[in-house]
């Protein structure tokens, strides 16, 4: 019979020979803590970003590095991206020296980006002629959802696809569901995005009225947080707003980006979308009014240049 320590080392080389391999492209806010979890979770990972610096810093917590994109896709698992467009996400597929070139039939590529539907049927087209599975799989949770590994995935594409990479979707993330067919993460991720903002912005004009009112912001929050008023978004914006700390999480700029696509996509689908026309319309003036790289928290500062009053805690 084998021995106690035999039986170790068979498990150990089983766990070496059914470890995942991954490729990662993308280390941005997001992309690089999504990154430092795989790792602990004992994934080989491999990364590639335009910032050497960034790569460098996970290669030293024992990350690869690959010479090319073309590079890092051979003998993967599977293929991350995570691009601020489609159009650089497209790029990063089919340049000479791209995901495409290198990569195996088979290997699942994943896009985590927030774009269109159309555009990521569009990379689903592009890696079907490579004979690869695609997932668009974008995100929620922000970037203190990506540090601490508890994003929520939204796919689309194929179930079984995803279910032979769960272990990097639940290295980095609480939740993954695969909602439907190719597009339907970039649906799902559309409508969480019209959520999110007009959730935002309902709790500035709240603060701005307080305020002008005479109430403390900090304490009208603290009164209602126990409510239905309360939120995720409530907990995490409205703190921000009376203590005016817009540093950005996700920047005004990125959701500009996200709403301009739902914008789209409601127009191509002739969906009236009333909120969010006006969500977008508050992005674009704080763009012009140089807050376009602020947190979304700083919505806020719209509606306080409209009413002229800060809303400021009194509240050490």
């Amino acid at each position: 019979f084998p021995t106690r320590r035999s039986a170790d080392l068979i498990l150990l080389v089983k766990e070496v020979i059914t470890m995942l391999k991954v490729g990662f492209v993308g280390l941005g806010i997001m992309g690089k803590p999504m990154v430092m979890n795989m790792l602990k979770a004992g994934i080989d990972v491999t990364v590639s970003d335009l910032k050497q610096e960034l790569v460098d810093e996970v290669v030293a917590a024992g990350g690869k590095s690959a010479a090319s994109v073309k590079e890092l896709a051979k003998g993967k698992d599977a293929v991350f991206t995570i691009l601020p467009t489609a159009a650089i996400v497209q790029d990063v597929l089919t340049k000479e020296d791209g995901i495409l070139a290198g990569v195996d039939a088979g290997t699942v590529v994943v896009d985590c980006s927030s774009v269109s539907p159309i555009e990521s049927k569009q990379c689903r087209d592009l890696a079907a002629a490579k004979n690869c599975p695609f997932l668009d799989a974008p995100v929620s949770g922000g970037e203190e959802g990506a540090i601490n590994g508890t994003l929520a995935f939204m796919i689309g594409g194929d179930e079984k696809a995803a279910e032979k990479i769960k272990d990097a979707f639940e290295a980095m993330g609480s939740s993954w569901i695969v909602v439907g067919p190719t597009g339907s993460g970039s649906v799902t991720k559309l409508a969480n995005q019209i959520m999110v903002n007009v959730n935002i912005c309902a709790v500035a004009e709240a603060l701005v009225l307080a305020q002008k009112a005479g109430a403390d912001p900090k304490k009208v929050f603290e009164a209602v947080r126990c409510g239905l008023a309360g939120s995720t978004v409530l907990e995490t914006k409205a703190p921000k707003m009376f203590n005016r700390d817009f540093k950005a999480g996700g920047t005004i700029k990125v959701n500009l980006k996200d709403i301009t696509n739902v914008m789209n996509t409601a127009r191509d689908l002739q969906v009236p979308l009333f909120l969010s026309g006006i969500v977008q319309q508050i992005q674009l003036s704080l763009k012009q009014s140089g807050h376009i790289m602020d947190d979304h928290a700083g919505y806020v500062q719209f509606y306080e240049q409209i009413s002229g009053v800060t809303v400021k805690t009194e509240e050490k």
